[in-house]
């Protein structure tokens, strides 16, 4: 994977000219765009800085952290900082909008990453049906409206239209059925969450993890090892151990299908003291070695 692209880089490679807005208290920004007036060619696997909600009309093959997802027709698509992302178009009949918007555009308005679309383990994808299409284009069309309007509280409707391409996504799927938990209880899940984010992306294969097991993040959280493994089981439904380890292995399939690192290399940025116990580690969960599930996706790649 290359450097983060930041919003200014996506303007200056669509040959787009960007204007930063300027709120009262807050710089940031906001913009919309028909997918027809864009460049088509495959957008390479990596990570953004910046934040965007897609309306995809044609036929396209979507990579976002380890999963592979391909539309038919139409898809409503959530990217963020946190997940690397790609995208490849199947057919010439390419159509829909896209806004994009940095994190500061929304400061003391909401909290984006309290939302399951832009959190890691989040679905980022939506297939969509013809009537979905109609609503999100409405919402889409009002964006335009509104940004080029004269009121002066046009960015405030801007991010209330954005909040509903967000619930909108969400009641696309069954709802979950979630336990009330304290205030502190869902801030301790937070910060452990963030903690373990911000190990990743891995760009060096010579800086390897630094937390790797419960007990590391309790002492970051300055709480028991214990009490962190009874918040995390109840909020995700996973151990502590297995909510690092999945995330571990979402890294470790990254590496291998989008690096020319070694397995040996791969095994010490994840914080493996030998290579054999990465092997036993990967093929545990995947019932196959590093190796095969690399060398299987090359060939699934080549031949599609």
């Amino acid at each position: 994977m290359t450097k983060n692209e930041n919003i200014k880089e996506f303007y200056k490679r669509n040959k787009l000219e960007f204007i930063p807005i300027e709120q009262k208290n807050d710089i940031g920004h906001f913009n919309i765009f028909k997918r027809d007036s864009t460049r088509k060619k495959p957008i390479t696997f990596n990570r953004r800085e910046y934040y965007k909600i897609t309306l995809l009309k044609g036929k396209i093959k979507i990579d976002y952290a380890d999963k592979s997802i391909i539309s038919d027709k139409y898809a409503l698509m959530f990217s963020d900082p946190l997940v690397p992302y790609s995208w490849e178009p199947l057919d010439v009949e390419q159509d829909g909008y896209f806004c994009i918007f940095t994190e500061t555009f929304f400061h003391k308005f909401g909290l984006l990453k309290s939302y399951p679309v832009f959190q890691a383990n989040g679905d980022k994808v939506f297939i969509l049906n013809k009537l979905n299409v109609q609503d999100i284009e409405k919402i889409y069309k009002k964006m335009f409206e509104e940004i080029n309007s004269d009121y002066t509280y046009k960015y405030d409707v801007l991010k209330n239209l954005v909040f509903e391409l967000i619930h909108y996504a969400m009641k696309t799927k069954p709802a979950l059925v979630c336990a009330q938990e304290k205030d502190r209880t869902n801030k301790i899940a937070t910060l452990f969450m963030e903690l373990v984010e911000r190990q990743f992306p891995i760009k060096s294969p010579y800086q390897p993890l630094e937390l790797k097991n419960p007990s590391d993040f309790a002492i970051n959280l300055n709480i028991h090892t214990n009490h962190l493994n009874k918040v995390i089981k109840t909020t995700t439904g996973k151990t502590t151990s297995e909510f690092i380890a999945q995330r571990v292995l979402q890294e470790a399939k990254i590496l291998l299908k989008h690096t020319t690192w070694s397995i040996s290399d791969i095994s010490f940025a994840l914080g493996f003291e030998e290579p054999s116990h990465f092997t036993n580690f990967f093929k545990k969960r995947i019932k196959l070695t590093p190796e095969q599930f690399k060398n299987q996706w090359l060939f699934e790649f080549y031949n599609f």
